[in-house]
Protein backbone atom coordinates (compact mmCIF):
# COMPACT_ATOMS: atom_id res chain seq x y z
CA UNK A 1 0.00 0.00 0.00
CA UNK A 2 1.27 3.13 -1.04
CA UNK A 3 1.93 6.24 1.55
CA UNK A 4 0.89 9.56 -0.13
CA UNK A 5 4.36 11.84 1.33
CA UNK A 6 3.88 15.31 1.33
CA UNK A 7 7.38 16.89 0.17
CA UNK A 8 9.57 18.78 3.13
CA UNK A 9 9.07 22.04 0.86
CA UNK A 10 5.13 21.49 1.07
CA UNK A 11 5.47 21.06 4.58
CA UNK A 12 7.03 24.51 5.12
CA UNK A 13 4.85 26.46 3.69
CA UNK A 14 2.12 24.91 5.68
CA UNK A 15 3.66 25.80 8.46
CA UNK A 16 2.67 29.08 8.48
CA UNK A 17 -0.65 29.18 7.70
CA UNK A 18 -1.46 26.40 10.81
CA UNK A 19 0.84 28.59 13.09
CA UNK A 20 -1.51 31.63 11.89
CA UNK A 21 -4.54 29.73 12.43
CA UNK A 22 -4.02 28.72 15.76
CA UNK A 23 -3.14 32.23 16.68
CA UNK A 24 -6.68 33.58 15.43
CA UNK A 25 -7.68 30.50 17.40
CA UNK A 26 -6.22 31.96 21.05
CA UNK A 27 -6.30 35.44 20.41
CA UNK A 28 -10.20 35.43 19.67
CA UNK A 29 -10.99 34.45 22.70
CA UNK A 30 -8.63 36.62 24.87
CA UNK A 31 -9.79 40.01 22.08
CA UNK A 32 -13.15 39.11 23.75
CA UNK A 33 -12.19 39.03 27.42
CA UNK A 34 -10.32 42.15 27.01
CA UNK A 35 -13.38 43.68 25.58
CA UNK A 36 -15.65 42.91 28.51
CA UNK A 37 -13.15 43.08 31.63
CA UNK A 38 -14.90 45.43 34.01
CA UNK A 39 -18.39 46.49 32.19
CA UNK A 40 -20.96 47.97 33.45
CA UNK A 41 -24.02 49.07 32.15
CA UNK A 42 -26.06 52.29 32.95
CA UNK A 43 -29.80 52.74 31.64
CA UNK A 44 -30.41 56.51 31.49
CA UNK A 45 -33.54 58.00 30.59
CA UNK A 46 -33.97 60.31 26.71
CA UNK A 47 -31.51 62.79 24.72
CA UNK A 48 -34.32 65.34 26.21
CA UNK A 49 -33.46 65.09 29.47
CA UNK A 50 -29.95 65.37 31.31
CA UNK A 51 -29.26 61.52 32.10
CA UNK A 52 -27.28 60.85 29.32
CA UNK A 53 -25.06 63.45 29.67
CA UNK A 54 -24.55 62.55 33.24
CA UNK A 55 -23.47 58.91 32.11
CA UNK A 56 -21.00 60.54 29.44
CA UNK A 57 -19.38 62.39 32.68
CA UNK A 58 -19.65 59.28 34.63
CA UNK A 59 -17.90 57.23 31.51
CA UNK A 60 -15.40 59.42 30.85
CA UNK A 61 -14.35 59.69 34.58
CA UNK A 62 -14.11 55.86 34.69
CA UNK A 63 -12.87 54.46 31.91
CA UNK A 64 -9.57 53.65 31.53
CA UNK A 65 -9.52 51.44 28.43
CA UNK A 66 -8.27 47.62 29.94
CA UNK A 67 -10.19 47.17 33.33
CA UNK A 68 -13.00 49.73 34.04
CA UNK A 69 -16.05 50.69 31.02
CA UNK A 70 -19.07 52.60 31.63
CA UNK A 71 -21.82 51.54 28.74
CA UNK A 72 -24.96 53.73 28.91
CA UNK A 73 -27.68 52.43 27.35
CA UNK A 74 -30.41 54.47 26.59
CA UNK A 75 -34.07 53.47 28.54
CA UNK A 76 -38.18 54.93 28.23
CA UNK A 77 -38.07 56.40 31.59
CA UNK A 78 -37.48 55.72 35.49
CA UNK A 79 -40.30 53.50 35.57
CA UNK A 80 -39.41 51.19 32.33
CA UNK A 81 -35.91 51.44 34.37
CA UNK A 82 -36.85 49.81 37.14
CA UNK A 83 -38.50 47.32 35.49
CA UNK A 84 -35.37 46.93 33.08
CA UNK A 85 -33.20 46.60 36.29
CA UNK A 86 -35.65 43.71 37.77
CA UNK A 87 -36.02 41.82 34.56
CA UNK A 88 -33.45 42.92 31.57
CA UNK A 89 -30.21 40.91 31.17
CA UNK A 90 -27.42 42.65 31.58
CA UNK A 91 -28.58 45.97 33.14
CA UNK A 92 -26.67 46.88 36.26
CA UNK A 93 -27.33 50.33 36.97
CA UNK A 94 -30.39 52.91 35.82
CA UNK A 95 -30.53 56.75 37.01
CA UNK A 96 -34.47 56.85 38.42
CA UNK A 97 -36.48 59.38 40.21
CA UNK A 98 -37.09 58.74 43.69
CA UNK A 99 -40.83 59.48 44.02
CA UNK A 100 -40.97 56.71 41.05
CA UNK A 101 -39.30 54.10 42.97
CA UNK A 102 -41.87 54.94 46.20
CA UNK A 103 -44.44 55.07 43.94
CA UNK A 104 -43.37 51.31 42.15
CA UNK A 105 -42.90 50.33 46.07
CA UNK A 106 -46.28 51.21 47.22
CA UNK A 107 -48.11 49.95 43.80
CA UNK A 108 -46.50 46.71 44.59
CA UNK A 109 -45.25 46.74 41.05
CA UNK A 110 -42.64 44.13 42.14
CA UNK A 111 -42.75 41.56 44.78
CA UNK A 112 -40.30 42.97 47.61
CA UNK A 113 -38.84 45.34 45.19
CA UNK A 114 -36.89 47.49 48.18
CA UNK A 115 -34.98 43.70 48.78
CA UNK A 116 -34.64 43.51 44.65
CA UNK A 117 -32.84 46.52 43.71
CA UNK A 118 -30.55 48.66 45.93
CA UNK A 119 -28.66 52.08 45.97
CA UNK A 120 -25.16 53.54 45.12
CA UNK A 121 -25.88 57.15 45.94
CA UNK A 122 -28.71 59.33 46.11
CA UNK A 123 -28.06 62.03 42.71
CA UNK A 124 -29.26 65.64 41.73
CA UNK A 125 -32.81 67.19 41.87
CA UNK A 126 -34.69 66.84 38.23
CA UNK A 127 -37.29 70.17 37.68
CA UNK A 128 -40.97 69.89 36.43
CA UNK A 129 -41.33 71.94 33.28
CA UNK A 130 -44.93 72.59 32.22
CA UNK A 131 -44.68 74.09 29.01
CA UNK A 132 -48.09 75.76 27.79
CA UNK A 133 -49.76 77.70 24.91
CA UNK A 134 -49.60 81.76 25.23
CA UNK A 135 -53.35 81.70 26.47
CA UNK A 136 -53.09 79.59 29.39
CA UNK A 137 -52.61 82.01 32.33
CA UNK A 138 -52.44 79.69 35.15
CA UNK A 139 -52.70 76.45 36.38
CA UNK A 140 -56.63 76.40 36.70
CA UNK A 141 -56.56 77.24 32.89
CA UNK A 142 -55.55 73.43 32.46
CA UNK A 143 -58.49 71.83 33.77
CA UNK A 144 -60.17 69.89 30.73
CA UNK A 145 -56.93 70.62 28.44
CA UNK A 146 -54.69 68.21 26.73
CA UNK A 147 -51.63 67.88 28.43
CA UNK A 148 -48.56 65.68 27.03
CA UNK A 149 -46.62 63.47 29.85
CA UNK A 150 -43.88 61.61 27.67
CA UNK A 151 -43.93 58.15 26.84
CA UNK A 152 -46.00 55.31 29.00
CA UNK A 153 -43.72 54.28 32.27
CA UNK A 154 -41.47 57.78 31.96
CA UNK A 155 -41.16 59.37 35.56
CA UNK A 156 -43.18 62.47 33.83
CA UNK A 157 -46.06 60.20 33.71
CA UNK A 158 -45.80 59.39 37.37
CA UNK A 159 -45.13 63.09 38.63
CA UNK A 160 -47.46 65.14 36.36
CA UNK A 161 -50.38 62.40 37.37
CA UNK A 162 -49.21 62.94 40.97
CA UNK A 163 -49.73 67.15 40.77
CA UNK A 164 -52.51 67.09 38.63
CA UNK A 165 -54.11 65.26 41.53
CA UNK A 166 -52.85 67.38 44.32
CA UNK A 167 -53.75 70.50 42.57
CA UNK A 168 -57.41 68.95 41.96
CA UNK A 169 -57.37 69.93 38.09
CA UNK A 170 -58.37 67.16 35.47
CA UNK A 171 -56.93 67.25 32.42
CA UNK A 172 -56.61 64.29 29.73
CA UNK A 173 -53.59 63.19 29.09
CA UNK A 174 -51.48 61.76 25.88
CA UNK A 175 -48.11 59.77 25.80
CA UNK A 176 -45.79 61.51 22.97
CA UNK A 177 -42.23 61.18 22.56
CA UNK A 178 -41.37 64.68 24.08
CA UNK A 179 -40.49 65.70 20.68
CA UNK A 180 -43.36 64.74 18.92
CA UNK A 181 -45.20 66.75 21.51
CA UNK A 182 -43.32 70.06 21.05
CA UNK A 183 -44.43 70.23 17.64
CA UNK A 184 -47.87 69.32 18.51
CA UNK A 185 -48.07 72.13 21.18
CA UNK A 186 -46.12 74.67 18.42
CA UNK A 187 -49.49 73.63 16.54
CA UNK A 188 -52.37 73.86 19.00
CA UNK A 189 -52.89 70.26 18.95
CA UNK A 190 -52.67 70.17 22.68
CA UNK A 191 -52.08 72.91 25.18
CA UNK A 192 -49.42 71.99 27.45
CA UNK A 193 -46.38 69.71 27.87
CA UNK A 194 -45.13 68.47 31.21
CA UNK A 195 -41.76 66.87 31.51
CA UNK A 196 -39.64 66.26 34.29
CA UNK A 197 -35.44 66.80 33.72
CA UNK A 198 -32.50 68.84 34.95
CA UNK A 199 -32.50 72.08 34.21
CA UNK A 200 -30.99 73.32 31.83
CA UNK A 201 -33.37 70.55 29.39
CA UNK A 202 -32.02 70.18 26.65
CA UNK A 203 -35.39 69.96 24.88
CA UNK A 204 -36.15 73.28 25.56
CA UNK A 205 -32.55 74.97 25.07
CA UNK A 206 -33.06 76.42 21.31
CA UNK A 207 -36.91 77.63 22.21
CA UNK A 208 -38.12 81.68 22.89
CA UNK A 209 -40.94 83.71 23.65
CA UNK A 210 -41.30 84.19 19.65
CA UNK A 211 -42.56 80.14 19.66
CA UNK A 212 -45.42 81.62 21.33
CA UNK A 213 -44.69 79.41 24.53
CA UNK A 214 -43.91 79.93 27.85
CA UNK A 215 -43.35 77.70 30.82
CA UNK A 216 -46.60 78.36 33.53
CA UNK A 217 -46.01 78.31 37.25
CA UNK A 218 -46.44 75.46 39.61
CA UNK A 219 -49.09 76.46 42.47
CA UNK A 220 -46.67 75.78 45.74
CA UNK A 221 -49.53 74.72 48.11
CA UNK A 222 -48.83 73.09 51.49
CA UNK A 223 -50.12 69.36 49.49
CA UNK A 224 -47.39 70.19 47.60
CA UNK A 225 -44.47 71.57 48.66
CA UNK A 226 -44.65 68.83 51.21
CA UNK A 227 -44.35 66.24 48.36
CA UNK A 228 -41.90 68.14 46.49
CA UNK A 229 -39.14 70.42 46.74
CA UNK A 230 -39.58 74.10 46.08
CA UNK A 231 -37.53 75.47 42.85
CA UNK A 232 -37.47 77.72 40.13
CA UNK A 233 -36.74 78.05 36.49
CA UNK A 234 -34.62 81.37 35.47
CA UNK A 235 -33.23 83.22 33.12
CA UNK A 236 -29.97 82.13 33.85
CA UNK A 237 -30.86 78.20 32.71
CA UNK A 238 -33.36 79.55 29.92
CA UNK A 239 -33.27 83.16 28.79
CA UNK A 240 -35.32 82.97 25.79
CA UNK A 241 -38.17 81.80 27.55
CA UNK A 242 -38.12 83.28 31.31
CA UNK A 243 -37.68 86.88 31.58
CA UNK A 244 -34.87 87.76 34.29
CA UNK A 245 -37.07 89.60 36.78
CA UNK A 246 -39.83 86.83 36.34
CA UNK A 247 -38.47 84.03 37.23
CA UNK A 248 -40.83 80.70 37.66
CA UNK A 249 -42.09 79.07 40.43
CA UNK A 250 -41.81 75.07 40.42
CA UNK A 251 -40.96 71.84 41.97
CA UNK A 252 -38.29 69.32 41.82
CA UNK A 253 -37.80 65.66 42.86
CA UNK A 254 -34.66 63.46 43.49
CA UNK A 255 -32.59 61.19 41.63
CA UNK A 256 -30.90 57.94 42.18
CA UNK A 257 -28.38 55.95 40.89
CA UNK A 258 -29.64 52.03 41.59
CA UNK A 259 -28.07 49.25 41.11
CA UNK A 260 -29.73 45.95 40.54
CA UNK A 261 -29.60 43.23 43.26
CA UNK A 262 -26.47 40.94 42.43
CA UNK A 263 -24.76 37.46 43.35
CA UNK A 264 -21.76 38.91 45.36
CA UNK A 265 -19.44 36.38 43.77
CA UNK A 266 -20.45 37.17 40.13
CA UNK A 267 -18.20 38.61 37.61
CA UNK A 268 -20.84 41.53 37.69
CA UNK A 269 -20.83 41.88 41.29
CA UNK A 270 -17.12 42.63 41.02
CA UNK A 271 -17.44 44.64 38.55
CA UNK A 272 -19.83 47.20 40.17
CA UNK A 273 -17.54 46.93 42.99
CA UNK A 274 -14.83 48.30 40.76
CA UNK A 275 -16.82 51.49 39.63
CA UNK A 276 -18.11 52.07 43.08
CA UNK A 277 -14.60 52.27 44.29
CA UNK A 278 -13.35 54.24 41.41
CA UNK A 279 -16.50 56.53 41.19
CA UNK A 280 -16.89 57.38 44.97
CA UNK A 281 -13.03 57.94 44.81
CA UNK A 282 -12.63 60.21 42.13
CA UNK A 283 -16.10 61.89 42.82
CA UNK A 284 -14.50 65.24 43.46
CA UNK A 285 -13.22 65.52 39.94
CA UNK A 286 -17.02 65.32 38.24
CA UNK A 287 -17.54 68.88 40.12
CA UNK A 288 -14.62 70.99 37.74
CA UNK A 289 -15.47 73.01 35.13
CA UNK A 290 -16.44 70.86 32.63
CA UNK A 291 -18.91 68.62 33.94
CA UNK A 292 -22.64 69.30 34.33
CA UNK A 293 -23.36 71.22 37.03
CA UNK A 294 -25.98 69.09 38.45
CA UNK A 295 -22.63 67.18 39.80
CA UNK A 296 -22.70 69.99 42.03
CA UNK A 297 -25.84 68.90 44.03
CA UNK A 298 -24.71 65.70 44.65
CA UNK A 299 -23.68 64.08 48.10
CA UNK A 300 -22.70 60.60 47.77
CA UNK A 301 -23.06 60.09 51.55
CA UNK A 302 -26.81 60.55 51.79
CA UNK A 303 -29.23 57.88 52.89
CA UNK A 304 -32.25 56.81 51.42
CA UNK A 305 -34.86 55.55 54.20
CA UNK A 306 -36.12 52.37 53.29
CA UNK A 307 -33.48 51.48 50.95
CA UNK A 308 -30.42 48.96 50.90
CA UNK A 309 -27.44 50.38 49.92
CA UNK A 310 -24.97 48.19 47.65
CA UNK A 311 -22.66 46.95 50.45
CA UNK A 312 -19.25 47.57 48.18
CA UNK A 313 -20.93 51.30 48.57
CA UNK A 314 -21.57 51.08 51.84
CA UNK A 315 -18.29 49.80 52.59
CA UNK A 316 -16.41 52.71 50.98
CA UNK A 317 -18.04 55.04 52.61
CA UNK A 318 -17.79 53.51 56.12
CA UNK A 319 -14.28 53.90 55.29
CA UNK A 320 -13.91 56.90 54.21
CA UNK A 321 -16.56 58.71 55.83
CA UNK A 322 -14.66 61.58 57.14
CA UNK A 323 -12.93 62.65 53.85
CA UNK A 324 -16.66 62.06 51.87
CA UNK A 325 -18.26 64.03 54.62
CA UNK A 326 -16.45 67.33 53.87
CA UNK A 327 -17.91 69.61 51.65
CA UNK A 328 -16.29 71.86 49.30
CA UNK A 329 -17.03 75.68 51.16
CA UNK A 330 -17.85 77.56 48.35
CA UNK A 331 -20.04 74.81 47.39
CA UNK A 332 -22.15 74.35 50.04
CA UNK A 333 -22.40 77.56 51.03
CA UNK A 334 -24.11 78.35 46.97
CA UNK A 335 -26.45 75.37 48.17
CA UNK A 336 -27.27 76.82 51.45
CA UNK A 337 -28.06 80.16 49.92
CA UNK A 338 -29.93 78.91 47.41
CA UNK A 339 -32.16 76.41 49.70
CA UNK A 340 -32.76 79.96 51.84
CA UNK A 341 -33.77 82.29 48.48
CA UNK A 342 -36.17 79.30 47.37
CA UNK A 343 -37.75 78.72 50.91
CA UNK A 344 -38.45 82.65 51.06
CA UNK A 345 -39.99 82.72 47.36
CA UNK A 346 -42.29 79.44 48.52
CA UNK A 347 -43.04 81.17 51.89
CA UNK A 348 -43.49 84.70 50.85
CA UNK A 349 -41.10 85.68 53.56
CA UNK A 350 -39.49 89.05 52.76
CA UNK A 351 -35.82 88.81 51.56
CA UNK A 352 -32.43 89.02 53.63
CA UNK A 353 -29.85 91.04 53.81
CA UNK A 354 -26.29 89.73 52.47
CA UNK A 355 -25.12 90.10 55.94
CA UNK A 356 -28.10 88.18 57.08
CA UNK A 357 -27.31 85.60 54.52
CA UNK A 358 -23.78 85.66 55.98
CA UNK A 359 -24.04 85.20 59.68
CA UNK A 360 -27.01 82.78 59.33
CA UNK A 361 -24.58 80.77 57.22
CA UNK A 362 -21.47 81.17 59.94
CA UNK A 363 -24.32 79.91 62.66
CA UNK A 364 -25.02 76.78 60.30
CA UNK A 365 -21.14 76.47 60.03
CA UNK A 366 -20.89 75.89 63.85
CA UNK A 367 -23.92 73.76 63.86
CA UNK A 368 -22.27 71.35 60.85
CA UNK A 369 -19.22 70.78 62.79
CA UNK A 370 -20.94 69.96 65.61
CA UNK A 371 -22.69 66.97 64.12
CA UNK A 372 -19.46 65.92 62.00
CA UNK A 373 -18.35 64.83 66.08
Amino acid sequence: MKRSILAPAAILALVPLIANTVQARTAEPSAEATVNKGVVVLETGRAAGISVRIAEDLANAIDDGATRRVLPVTGKGALQNITDLKLLHGIDMAIVQLDVLDYAKQQKLFPSLEHGICYITKLYNEEFHLLVRQNIENFADLAGQTVNVDLRGAGTEITAGRLFQLLNVAVTTTNDDQEVALEKLRRGEIAALAFVAGKPAPLFRALTGEDGLHFLAIPLSPAVTAAYMPSRLTAAEYPGLVPPEKPVDTVAVGTVLAAANLQEASERYRNLANFVETFFTGFQSLLDPGHHPKWREVNITAELPGWHRFRPAERWLQRNVPVAAVPNLDQLKAIFLRFIEERQQATGEPPMTPQDKDQLFGQFETWQKNQVR
